[in-house]
């Protein structure tokens, strides 16, 4: 019985100055985590230092013979009331992050975390039950009793335990730091910053057409919401990923309130996000944010592939994927201007057999081939100003585009190519970028460049962004659609050998 109590004494102190050291490296969690139990600032933010503190104060009290008792005792009704503050939020249907153990391992509460604390209870209950009469094995002399060799071997087996437990946590850490690096590159190769060095990324999300994974989420006042129900008015759905303590996701709440006010009739926007439904109300409360739903962890973001937040995507009104997914706030914005209608960069999405494809959305309208092509008359990079007429009697690619879209960047070395060992028959090129000049002259193109920093000529062609580009023939003619994305773009370089397609009335 002596070794039974020596043993649960070892074990909760050791439970008891892990949680106390985890929680002293992240005070700010810790009070947060209070507060999402339902504490009153006022009081989480003494408690927050106060708990660790206590906690290591009854580990300490644990190791001595003469102070294990009350150790037993504080232990006992710590855990107690940890139980009851958690069996309550249950009840009320919140699952706050329990963040037992600060950072090292923090998840959202449930019956199995009430069911773990009551075993740890248990353990303190039978230290405390024999009451202070009873005689217990001290530490010390055990230790002293001991062989050379016992004292070795339990040694060994408490430096394998500590190194398993610490292998398991840097595992599990590593992973959510994979994840995040992934996430990461992916949205450095999306702003053309890509080093040559690290393995391109997979595109994170679900291929476009694919089929949207059904979902059955609570809002905020409990009412269950599906997908179905989301596309019920026959739109779009907006989809964000979110999470309460992701300050990216934080800054973009704003955001998300005026597209949901003003895209209203195009979109439905949808915030999905995780935590307890308190913390999620007083920012949507804050912000008047509208349809919010919980996940009970990121069980639906990992369905469509959100390696992170904030992220996002659009579900056609047909119950299928309709775009990449967007991982961060000026991704996620991009994706609205371009679900919207408003200049953004296009993404070009790698498909399986080394080929590129464009994420359909809608594009602005533009005149037909056939047509004449709107005039225009914009300066080059010196200032010297340059119009559509001056082309006329040759045909003519227009290309629009902006130093800073990342796709535009990631076609530049083809375009030089083609600048470099332009085809027989092949365009002039003309190269409508928004930008300074200066940003512009760094690309280093042969070809013309003209200035237009509000889009509103690419907008008169019918463009939805960059890159894209339009061929005008020598009688200044629409000859072709709008060409999207790179890949396309120069194909219809290669346009300008076929004299039929240039001579369009």
């Amino acid at each position: 019985m002596e070794l039974f109590l020596l043993v649960a004494r070892l074990l909760l102190a050791a439970i008891f100055i892990i949680a106390g050291f985890s929680k002293l490296a992240d005070l700010k969690g810790s009070r947060k985590t209070l507060t999402d139990f339902g504490l009153p600032t006022v009081f989480a933010n003494p408690l927050g230092i106060l708990l660790p503190l206590a906690e290591l104060t009854i580990a300490g009290l644990l190791l001595p013979v003469a102070s294990a008792w009350w150790g037993g005792l504080s232990a006992l009704v710590l855990l107690l009331l940890f139980i009851v503050g958690i069996g309550i939020n249950l009840t009320l249907g919140r699952t706050p992050d329990c963040h037992c153990f600060g950072q090292v391992h923090s998840k959202p509460v449930g019956w199995p975390t009430i069911l773990r604390n009551a075993v740890f209870a248990l353990m303190a209950g039978l230290i405390v039950w024999p009451g202070q009469a009873i005689p217990t094995l001290s530490l010390l002399k055990m230790i002293t009793g001991l062989s050379a060799i016992q004292a070795a071997g339990l040694a060994l087996l408490a430096i394998v335990t500590f190194e398993g437990w610490l292998l398991f946590n840097l595992i599990r850490q590593n992973g959510r730091l994979l994840l995040r690096l992934e996430s990461l590159e992916t949205r450095l190769n999306a702003a053309g910053i890509a080093s040559a060095s690290l393995p391109t990324p997979i595109q994170p999300g679900l291929a476009i057409g694919a089929l949207a994974p059904p979902f059955q989420l609570p809002n905020l006042s409990a009412k269950k919401v599906t997908l179905d129900n989301l596309r019920a008015k026959g739109k779009p759905v907006f989809l964000v990923f979110s999470d309460p303590d992701c300050d990216p996701c934080d800054a973009m709440l704003p955001d998300l309130t005026r597209w949901q006010r003003e895209q209203a009739n195009k979109l439905t926007i949808a915030l999905v996000s995780r935590g307890n439904a308190e913390a999620n109300r007083a920012k949507a409360v804050a912000h008047g944010l509208k349809t919010v739903l919980l996940q009970n962890d990121r069980e639906v973001a990992e369905q469509y592939q959100c390696p992170g937040t904030p992220g996002a995507v659009i579900v056609s009104s047909d119950g299928r994927i309709g775009s990449h997914l967007a991982m961060g706030a000026e991704a996620i914005r991009e994706l609205m201007a371009q679900a919207s209608g408003a200049p953004m960069s296009l993404p070009v999405i790698a498909g399986g057999n080394g080929h590129h494809r464009q994420a359909l959305m809608p594009m602005q309208v533009g005149p037909k081939p056939g047509e004449v092509a709107p005039s225009f008359k914009l300066p080059n990079l010196t200032g010297k100003m340059v119009e559509l007429a001056d082309y006329k009697g040759r045909s003519t690619l227009v290309l629009f585009w902006n130093p800073t879209c990342g796709f535009c960047n990631q076609m530049l070395p083809e375009l030089n190519a083609w600048e470099s060992n332009r085809p027989k028959g092949a365009p002039e090129l003309v190269l409508i970028s928004m930008g300074t000049a200066e940003s512009n002259q760094a690309i280093n193109l042969q070809s013309t460049v003209l200035l237009d920093q509000r889009f509103g000529t690419g907008r008169a062609f019918g463009a939805n962004g960059t890159p894209s580009a339009v061929l005008i023939n020598a009688e200044g003619r629409i000859a072709s659609e709008v060409a999207v994305g790179g890949p396309a773009v120069l194909a219809l370089a290669g346009v300008g050998q076929n004299e039929k397609a240039l001579s369009m009335a």
